[in-house]
């Protein structure tokens, strides 16, 4: 099973669970590029009737045929409302206020709009806030969990911000989910096999964009397997050692890092279609007997 668990993340619970009661509005922030996946399902559970604006962030890199098909998914959810940012773009960003006013409903005169920012590792919570602000209020990186610790963001707009860490769950039940996070890049490089990443990686793209992937890589026709497109890249990117020996580190680290910098173009890693059906479990016969 592909997770990753870091102990901060654990506190960062709990002390979601504690400020909770006190947020008026919650923002959860998740990637245009796999927004099933990057949605934190403990989130969603600690969350309970409060509403929740969904920012999908990095809306720049995401296929928007596909984007829109998502915000038309969640607007249909209750007491959620959806939008699209690229985290940069002023007049998106200056509806987020607004909106979330709104939200909120009536709330005392006296103080300011709590929101609190919920969001995976590396999907952009930092950025959003130091747009929203106007200046550099919480650390950003290209790294995941950069936020280790809750922080009280007052922005002039009247609203209360709580950035919480990013928080991935302890175990990732769905498999395609773990790997699609990996893709991304919202599980830490250390914590995954590269290789066996990119092969994931290689065969979505084989499916869902394979043009855009034969662009790139300037190949005459597709190969037939996840390993001939590593393969095809390690001849094309200097990932051939001496005696035609094949780097699979190199070939790999070029694929996720063109995947994840957007140099394919803009693309999408799941649809809502790939949303799995809920378990039901059965009830265990022995445990309703006498």
């Amino acid at each position: 099973m592909l997770g990753w668990y870091p102990g901060h993340m654990n506190k960062a619970r709990r002390q979601i669970k504690d400020a909770l009661p006190e947020i008026d509005v919650i923002i959860e922030v998740l990637d245009a590029r796999l927004p099933y996946s990057s949605a934190n399902p403990m989130l969603n559970e600690l969350r309970g009737k409060k509403p929740c604006l969904k920012i999908l962030s990095r809306d720049d890199l995401a296929d928007p045929a596909i984007t829109k098909r998502w915000i038309k998914h969640f607007e249909e959810q209750d007491e959620t409302r959806a939008i699209t940012v690229t985290t940069t773009e002023s007049r998106t960003l200056k509806q987020i206020p607004k909106i979330v006013k709104e939200m909120a409903g009536q709330v005392r005169k006296d103080r300011t709009v709590r929101v609190m920012v919920m969001g995976i590792p590396n999907v952009g919570k930092s950025t959003l806030i130091n747009s929203l602000a106007g200046k550099k209020v919480a650390k950003v990186g290209d790294e995941p969990a950069v936020t280790k610790r809750q922080q009280k963001i007052t922005l002039p707009s009247g609203i209360a911000i709580i950035d919480t860490p990013g928080v991935l769950w302890p175990r990732i039940e769905d498999q395609n989910s773990a790997y699609r996070l990996a893709t991304s890049g919202a599980i830490r490089n250390t914590a995954i096999d590269y290789l066996d990443i990119a092969m994931f990686a290689a065969g979505e793209l084989m499916v869902r964009y394979p043009k855009p992937l034969e662009t790139r890589y300037k190949m005459k026709e597709l190969p037939e397997t996840p390993e001939a497109v590593l393969e095809l890249i390690a001849s094309k990117r200097g990932g051939l050692r001496a005696g035609g020996e094949i780097d699979w580190h190199k070939a790999s680290e070029v694929l996720l890092n063109d995947l994840r910098g957007g140099h394919m173009g803009r693309l999408s890693l799941e649809v809502p279609e790939d949303i799995p059906e809920p378990v039901i479990e059965e009830d265990d016969p022995e445990a309703t007997e006498d």
